[in-house]
């Protein structure tokens, strides 16, 4: 089993990250109105964000900055921020055109649940996190160490909690480095496959859980998945792999090594900021938090998930889940239950921009 290269520039730990903010990118204050003025000027309270195309958001010298992130999440750290988006002078709804307007040159968007939307919006819904139909990003709950189902996961900020709800992140090659230095009876585990839940959000065509491992490995490319709580509720599912206490016991180390001070990084995202991770090696969580009384001050973010044009081939493991596993290809999400032929189209018009093949 080969052990990850401790110079691999995803395996990074907190003091890292910490101590070298090269992954921090700031858009500076002009670059910030070019972008408001443009997302002002196409902004249409009732045209759907399917039917917008790049080329309508002239995003100058912005987009530059937010290139170099990209680059650094998809060959260096797996994570980027980006700091200094326009915020001000937008409302809500705008500010999601404008997280919208930047995923449209960045890949194509993914839907992301049971109502196959393409955009999410992270609130507090009241939803409840740990049963087995619970999503994360509809509670106000501290959620466990997770991965999206997503090559990449954009997170714009309109709007932080009165207190509470930190991001947290860590990278998941840091983790496997100390299963395999400090637990290595353990780490075999981690590549032997495990049921995740689809949490009910299955489509016609889909079973109610995946089966993949917590890693694995394609082309020199590592891949990471990880979500206790989808993992904790695929053992209530009929015909999902059975775990035993062996690999129960290797599972929870992992969990409780990734959440260790010297590999996880805090951090508050603030109102303007975006923040990127590619899925397959940096996981994320966030605390618990508490919200203003007054509506329009609540916490909110914007969540995208992006396959990019240059995405690598993966795992065979990962097909159930992505659809796809070749490079270059439209993959992952959640379809849900209602795809159509909008989302169809969409899906065919971005590909074609992005000289990206379908999947599934």
């Amino acid at each position: 089993m080969t052990l990850l290269s401790i110079d691999h520039p995803a395996a990074w730990r907190s003091e890292d990250l910490a101590r070298d903010h090269s992954w921090i990118f700031m858009i500076g204050d002009a670059c910030a109105r070019q972008m408001r003025d443009t997302v002002l000027s196409r902004y249409e309270p009732d045209r759907d964000l399917l039917d917008y195309r790049a080329e309508e958001f002239d995003l100058g010298d912005g987009w530059s900055y937010i290139e170099a992130a990209l680059k650094e999440v998809k060959y260096g750290r797996g994570v980027a921020l980006i700091k200094g988006l326009p915020r001000t002078g937008l409302d809500s709804k705008q500010f999601e055109l404008l997280s919208w307007a930047i995923g449209l040159r960045a890949g194509v968007a993914r839907p992301q649940g049971k109502a196959t939307q393409y955009i999410s919006a992270v609130k507090n819904a009241g939803m409840t996190y740990r049963t087995g139909t619970g999503r994360g990003y509809s509670s106000n709950a501290e959620l466990d160490f997770h991965t999206d189902s997503s090559d990449l996961v954009f997170l714009s900020c309109y709007n932080k909690a009165l207190s509470g709800g930190k991001t947290i992140l860590c990278s998941s090659l840091s983790g496997h480095q100390v299963m395999a230095s400090d637990y290595a009876d353990q780490l075999d585990w981690l590549y032997q496959p495990i049921g995740f839940s689809r949490q009910g959000e299955a489509a016609p065509d889909e079973g109610p859980f995946v089966v993949m491992p917590v890693f694995s490995e394609k082309n020199g490319n590592w891949f990471g998945r990880w979500n206790w709580n989808r993992v904790r509720s695929a053992q209530q599912i009929e015909g999902a792999p059975f775990l035993s206490a062996e690999h129960i016991a290797a599972l929870e180390q992992f969990d409780q090594v990734v959440r260790r001070p010297d590999i996880a990084y805090e951090m508050w995202l603030e109102p303007g900021d975006l923040q990127i991770v590619s899925s397959h090696v940096t996981l994320h969580s966030r605390t618990e938090f508490v919200d203003h009384d007054d509506e329009a001050k609540r916490r909110l973010l914007y969540r995208l998930w992006i396959a990019p044009p240059d995405n690598q081939d993966m795992p065979e493991f990962w097909r159930d889940l992505y659809r796809s596993c070749e490079g270059n290809t439209v993959r992952g999400g959640i379809r849900g239950h209602q795809y159509a032929a909008v989302h169809a189209a969409y899906e065919q018009r971005q590909a074609g921009a992005m000289g990206m093949q379908l999947g599934i």
